[in-house]
């Protein structure tokens, strides 16, 4: 069978969605194919799962009606000028970060619609969070489209354009701050005499723990926090010291300098 499917790339983020799609059975093997900037990523991929490579343009395009655009953004600045023609009536996703609908449209001006996404790292595990937004309302058979592939990724939401930059900011950068949080949390552990591989157990397990709680109940963080928290308690004394310090201001200031960063780069 001629596939459906064409990647433009065939990096974490394009293969962790074939990977989730081939592990949902959503579609075959035969029904993907792909391509990457050398070509090694691609054959190593196509070897690995089944799925085609192609490095021919023309013949990766020409079968697909869905093609996910999964090179690395700084790469669609020298984009082959044929993807104009040979994406024409076609679907095509975006995962490139930073790159707004306005400029994927002078890429694939003929496309039958353009979608933004922005992933996650965690989604490189089927963890994720993604949003979307489209050029255009989708047709309800490209929405149920996107939201299979997307689905390969984990969660996903749609949201107007205007909040990508805060998306970025929350969701797409959030990993990094939450990384960073969880390192400190073990070195606050080894400075009160943790061993460091204890350290890094405990805080990890207690985070997983922590946002499975969230999750499963639906409660606030607020809520959940007050939970843990007894008068004049040990709970209580370490946030007084994040209360001092401003803890929620710093992350705020932290959010609103990365949303302003991703508006600055969307520009480029």
């Amino acid at each position: 069978m001629a596939h459906s499917l064409a990647f433009l790339g065939s990096g974490r983020l394009g293969s962790a969605i074939i990977r989730g799609l081939l592990a949902r059975q959503v579609c075959p093997p035969a029904a993907i194919a792909c391509t990457s900037k050398s070509g090694a990523t691609a054959a190593r991929l196509a070897a690995e799962t089944g799925i085609a490579c192609e490095p021919d343009l023309a013949r990766l395009l020409g079968p697909a009606d869905i093609v996910v655009v999964a090179f690395k953004p700084q790469s669609l600045a020298a984009a082959d000028p044929r993807l104009a023609e040979l994406t024409a009536g076609k679907l095509v996703i975006s995962l490139l970060a930073g790159k707004r609908l306005a400029r994927l449209a002078q890429v694939f001006p003929r496309a039958r619609n353009l979608v933004r996404t922005m992933p996650n790292t965690p989604a490189a595990i089927g963890a994720g969070i993604t949003a979307y937004c489209a050029a255009t309302p989708l047709a309800a058979a490209d929405r149920a489209a996107v939201e299979r592939l997307l689905g390969a990724l984990g969660a996903f939401l749609e949201l107007e354009e205007r909040h990508f930059d805060a998306v970025t900011a929350v969701g797409g950068s959030g990993p990094g701050f939450v990384f960073e949080f969880l390192g400190a949390l073990r070195d606050g552990g080894v400075a009160a005499g943790l061993p460091p591989e204890v350290a890094q157990r405990l805080a990890v397990q207690t985070a997983l723990g922590s946002l499975q709680l969230l999750a499963h109940t639906g409660a606030t963080p607020e809520a959940l926090r007050d939970q843990v928290v007894s008068p004049n308690g040990t709970t209580h004394a370490g946030l007084q010291v994040l209360a001092q310090a401003r803890f929620r201001d710093l992350v705020r200031d932290t959010i609103l300098a990365a949303a302003r960063r991703a508006d600055e780069l969307s520009r480029d």
